[in-house]
């Protein structure tokens, strides 16, 4: 988590999972400095912040499958208490893996926030922080007919060593398109980071990691929904005609069978 000039202990809006934020030296007044991701916080952040829900009835997904569970970052990107947080977790987690990014690129527009303020906030905590040295990268949602690359797939292009972030991976049609537009700058993907798998198989049978792997590109995700679809079911206790509904998605589609009943 991120530490700040003035030592605190936050909480989500819930009240129920705190966040510890401590001071720590640095070469500005509130340099941020990063410490170890922590899975269980995370999942708890999830949890708390109604980022995981259930649908009485099924709803058709941007994959073109059908669901009676939902993932949506929306909430939390949309607050800044608490896109804050996440982009705290973002940095911890890529650093854990040892990756030292120039930026943080996100998948238009799902992740496009979580990308900015990440990247924003790196740069900030890096001793060579000065004008022209960190591009503020942001795709465009819907590329121009026109022009060149570089203008018609972003608003900003990033530069030097990118991670590539999406909100949520099903089959990874939205992020295998945004690492296909990076082709055509001279930057170097170091990873692609979901905030969320729901550990579904593409209709050829393979992972969004083994596609993206056939790209040259690792895959990692903060969260999978194994991890948190068991405690969601617990905590909000959608019945258990759910349970079997999401158990026969696991079944139809799932890496791995999912039991929740």
């Amino acid at each position: 988590m991120a530490e700040l000039a003035d030592a605190r202990d936050l909480k989500s809006r819930e009240g129920k999972t705190s966040y510890r934020f401590d001071s720590g030296p640095g070469h500005k007044a509130k340099r941020l400095t990063m410490s170890s991701f922590n899975k269980a916080a995370f999942i708890d952040f999830i949890l708390d912040n109604g980022v995981v829900g259930f649908f009485e009835r099924p709803v058709t997904l941007k994959s073109g499958r059908t669901s009676n569970w939902y993932v949506n970052w929306r909430t939390v990107s949309g607050d800044a208490f608490l896109i804050d947080m996440l982009s705290d977790f973002l940095i911890s987690f890529t650093e854990d893996l040892g990756f030292e990014p120039d930026s943080f690129y996100g998948v238009p527009e799902g992740a496009s926030k979580i990308g900015v303020l990440s990247t924003l906030k790196r740069a900030k905590a890096r001793p060579d922080f000065s004008p022209g040295r960190y591009a503020l990268p942001m795709g465009r949602g819907k590329p121009k007919e026109h022009g060149d690359p570089k203008d018609r797939y972003f608003l900003t292009p990033p530069e030097g060593n990118i991670i590539v972030v999406e909100d949520v991976t099903t089959t990874g049609g939205s992020l295998i398109s945004a690492l296909e537009s990076l082709k055509y700058l001279d930057a170097k993907v170091l990873a692609a980071v979901g905030l969320t798998s729901r550990m579904e198989l593409r209709d050829d049978g393979t992972s969004v990691k083994d596609a993206l792997a056939e790209m040259g590109v690792e895959y990692h995700a903060l969260s999978c929904a194994e991890e948190f679809l068991p405690a969601a079911f617990k905590k909000f206790s959608p019945g258990e005609a759910m349970g079997r509904a999401i158990e026969k998605e696991f079944e139809r589609y799932g890496e791995n069978p999912l039991k929740l009943l």
